[in-house]
């Protein structure tokens, strides 16, 4: 298909309660290099205000961190249709990113160190547990290695290697994952749970993860992945993104593996 022909809308979701860590770094990053290869981009701010339905138009899902306050006023307006849809949109394959905080409302529940459990919607095998406000805070550099089938298969027939993911986690929270996969496998940093060495969790072509950074900029080979699959997904026909120029975004990479002492890939 011609470039000029494809859209992608993507659905920012709660871009005002939950952008706490800088993630909307990552929305302008799946713009840019959507729109670098002539595809047309939509931003839909999902907020209180939006309409159920319009969940119906997402092609990729983007949901950010929030502190608990946020997460709880989150978690009250994705209610009934609104949960509804977004989880029969995932179910049925659609991509996202859904980051720190996003990702505790998508399993079954989240503990905050004061208050109430927050309910979450159960669409991954996940609880989040908040040990408590004398416990340490999960704060640094994060870097994981790939595991999760079949997205590690895919990025290493699109790349010729499955390359390793760095960004910046900075979490209270605790998440212990169930059946669901993780993500990766921690090679530097806390990751869920600073326990079992396990990084976020993916399910179908939903990609959770307490990595900011923001984690697209920082490793766009993820971004590349999730327009893809979301085309693919859309337009029912296998779609190729042609190459672009990430010599800078290369060079970021390998600056950052230097100063953290481990192997660039």
């Amino acid at each position: 298909m011609n470039p000029q022909q494809l859209e992608l809308k993507i659905g920012w979701l709660y871009p005002t309660l939950m952008s706490t860590y800088g993630d909307r770094g990552n929305v302008i990053c799946l713009q840019q290099r959507a729109q670098w290869r002539g595809i047309s981009v939509q931003i839909i701010p999902l907020d209180k205000q939006s309409p159920a339905t319009q969940l119906h138009q997402v092609d990729i899902f983007m949901g950010g961190g929030a502190q608990d306050r946020q997460q709880e006023i989150v978690m009250r307006d994705l209610q009934g249709m609104k949960a509804e849809i977004l989880s029969e949109k995932i179910e049925q394959g659609t991509p996202g990113v859904f980051t720190c905080g996003a990702p505790q409302l998508l399993g079954h529940y989240y503990e905050p160190a004061l208050g109430q459990r927050i309910e979450g919607l159960g669409l991954f095998d996940l609880v989040s547990k908040h040990p408590g406000d004398n416990a340490r805070r999960c704060i640094g550099n994060v870097v994981f290695e790939l595991t999760a089938s079949p997205l590690a298969q895919e990025l290493q027939a699109m790349l010729g290697t499955v390359p390793t993911v760095i960004g910046f986690e900075n979490h209270g929270g605790r998440t212990y994952l169930g059946k669901v996969q993780p993500l990766g496998r921690v090679v530097k940093g806390y990751g869920n749970n600073g326990e079992d060495s396990t990084e976020g969790a993916f399910y179908l072509n939903a990609i959770a993860t307490y990595s900011h950074g923001p984690l697209l900029p920082k490793n766009p080979f993820l971004a590349d992945w999730l327009i893809q699959k979301a085309l693919t997904q859309k337009y029912q026909t296998k779609i190729s993104l042609s190459p672009l120029d990430d010599a800078i975004a290369t060079k970021a990479r390998r600056a950052m593996f230097k100063r953290l002492a481990l192997k660039v890939t």
